[in-house]
């Protein structure tokens, strides 16, 4: 993960377990086959995506929570 972008992510999660949290589950997706919200970038890996999908609003707290079983 990049530094900056955790720090980013930070700002707008400001529970760093519930970030932590929310960056695992939604590397898991992106796993099973799911598609990143945000554009892919050279050298950004699966958490870094779920950071700027963080960063940039298009996840939220709540919408990984729905998933849970």
């Amino acid at each position: 993960m990049r530094a900056e972008l955790v720090e980013q992510a930070a700002l707008v999660i400001n529970d760093p377990p519930a970030l932590i949290n929310m960056v695992s589950k939604r590397v898991k997706q992106f796993s099973m086959g799911r598609q990143p919200l945000v554009e892919r970038r050279p050298g950004y890996r699966e958490a870094d995506w779920a950071l700027l999908e963080i960063i940039q609003g298009k996840i939220k707290k709540a919408d990984l929570e729905e998933e849970a079983p």
